[in-house]
């Protein structure tokens, strides 16, 4: 994604932006479509250890999953009016793992498609560090949704500061997100060479930010933007189980 300068009201593509563009044809649905699989490969991923495959079978069946979703385009199915693009989503890999002859067929097209990259190493690693147990595989699937949404959220917004030049003040501040340990005011204004006054300001101007861009981005999941408020509060319900 191109950055943004803090100048600008522009947002990065929405989820169901995507969608549409994915289901158009030519290189730009491409890319769309190869997106939209990159978003949501951990959410999947997990879903299927959930369901008690092992890493290695979990890998193959997610791979094969999307390959098959590219190659049959099965994104065009989705409809915004019908609800949730993620939710579709799932419904979609529990009807692919309920066919085991289908899947073991769309495994061995999973190499041919080598538009997503897919980190399974990662996507394991990252599973291992959750909490076992106490959870069900759709509230797993809920949580990655959450956590890969909050984390593009805030990519999205460093990327915007760095194109302003701001990186460094993003990279200070954003302890005022949750994300990593919120360091005083006092010592953020040492470190950033400004008042302590200054530096409020300016983390209150980037949780306004980035408080607009969340809600804007999970407003584009849902086909009635009215529906916004209730899914920001399952975002927040989703992640708060686990704490």
């Amino acid at each position: 994604m191109s950055s943004a300068s803090l100048d600008r009201a522009g947002f990065a593509p929405t989820r169901w932006s995507l969608v549409l563009s994915a289901r158009a044809n030519g290189t730009r649905a491409d890319a769309a479509l190869a997106e939209l699989c990159a978003i949501y490969w951990y959410p999947v991923y997990g879903f299927v250890r959930r369901r008690g495959h092992d890493s290695e079978s979990a890998r193959d069946l997610t791979q094969g999953f999307f390959a098959r979703f590219l190659e049959r385009r099965d994104v065009r199915r989705a409809d915004q009016e019908r609800g949730r693009f993620r939710a579709y989503l799932l419904g979609a890999v529990k009807h692919f793992l309920s066919d085991a002859r289908k899947s073991e067929r769309a495994l061995k097209r999973g190499a041919a498609h080598s538009s997503v990259s897919l980190d399974a190493g990662a996507a394991e690693k990252r599973y291992l560090t959750e909490p076992a147990g106490g959870e069900t595989p759709e509230e797993a699937y809920e949580r990655a949704w959450a956590l890969t949404l909050l984390e593009r959220v805030a990519a999205e917004l460093r990327a915007e500061y760095a194109g302003a030049g701001k990186a460094e003040l993003y990279d200070g501040l954003k302890g005022v997100l949750g994300q990593g340990e919120h360091v005083p005011y006092r010592e953020l204004a040492t470190a950033l060479g400004k008042s302590e006054g200054a530096v409020k300001v300016l983390a209150h101007e980037l949780r306004r930010r980035y408080g607009e861009r969340l809600h804007r981005a999970v407003a584009e999941t849902v086909a009635d933007p009215a529906d916004a408020e209730d899914e920001l509060r399952g975002l927040l319900a989703a992640l708060a189980r686990r704490k």
